[in-house]
């Protein structure tokens, strides 16, 4: 329970959204606060939390701007204190306020810098992987594509939806440990060398379990493991079936079977897009979520539609 509120909690906290409402919400009640409900009350060291939210919300907008703002947030008080606005006042007022909106906007600047250096290292990873295959060159952000649409079909949070892109990216790792003549074979594998390759979901587990940032609840490490576990309990590794099988698991199963019949392998040409679709609709319950597929069968339709 704790760890879910601490997920939930640090989710609210990279949502910049979030905290545009929040500058927009104090900048508004402060105001009433101050001159209706508690007129005699010193609450005024709100606003400079206000300004706080104000450089976090906007830190993708120009910093002039936001600065703009922070200044007209510093007159809003001071008419709303004063009733005019005292030189000496204005002036130390100005500097605290456009000091804080500075730091906040820096930092979480700075936060999103990282997080997107993270992403570009986890899509160059993948991109590193998937071309030992000429075969399966896009495979893994086709399959991280799909997998997020899905998701969002599903209605899943913004949160669940940056998770499980990033286990579609992150699926197939534990083919490092595949030797290449069993991956780029062009016939039939062998029941040895099929034993080998369905080794490769807990290579990829063990190799990223220990990344403080995949560890919890958020899905990325089940994504790895379980994606070729399938709904009637007949997969690998571990047999799991139906609700067993944790929800992201079960979406990626589907992108991932999308993107493998679509796509062209040593051993077979692509698949045509309309036995694709009856092959979702002959396996749903058996090979696949049930739910999952009617999701992706929507995101088909408005493919084609377009």
């Amino acid at each position: 329970m704790v760890k879910k509120f601490q997920e939930k909690l640090a989710y609210w906290l990279s949502n910049t959204a979030i905290f545009r409402y929040a500058f927009f919400g104090m900048l508004l009640i402060m105001p009433i606060i101050n001159l209706f409900i508690l007129p005699g009350v010193d609450i005024y060291s709100l606003y400079l939390l206000a300004v706080i939210f104000l450089g976090i919300g906007f830190s993708n907008r120009p910093f002039i701007i936001v600065l703009a703002i922070s200044t007209l947030v510093v007159l809003l008080r001071l008419f709303i204190q004063y009733k005019m606005f005292p030189s000496a006042i204005l002036i130390s007022l100005w500097i605290v306020y456009a000091l804080m909106t500075y730091i906040s906007y820096n930092m979480e600047n700075l936060y999103q810098k990282k997080k997107k250096a993270s992403l570009d290292i986890i899509v160059a990873l993948s991109k590193s992987l998937d071309s030992r295959d000429k075969y399966t060159a896009t495979h893994s952000e086709n399959v991280a594509k799909y997998a997020t649409l899905i998701a969002k079909e599903m209605k899943l949070s913004s949160k669940q939806c940056d998770n499980i892109y990033i286990g579609g990216l992150l699926h197939d790792i534990g083919k490092i440990g595949i030797p290449e003549n069993v991956l780029t074979k062009s016939g039939c594998l062998t029941d040895e060398e099929y034993t080998t390759i369905k080794r490769h979901p807990v290579i990829g587990y063990e190799t990223i379990k220990h990344i403080s940032s995949f560890q919890g609840t958020q899905g990325v490490l089940d994504m790895v493991l379980y994606h070729h576990e399938r709904y009637d309990g007949k997969g690998y590794p571990e047999g799991l079936s139906a609700q067993e099988i944790p929800l992201a698991a079960r979406i990626l199963s589907v992108a991932d079977s999308y993107d493998a019949m679509t796509s062209k392998r040593a051993y077979r040409d692509h698949m045509e897009i309309e036995y694709v679709y009856q092959e979702f609709i002959k396996n749903k319950g058996t090979q696949f979520d049930p739910t999952v597929v009617d999701a992706f069968l929507v995101i088909l339709k408005k493919e084609q539609a377009t």
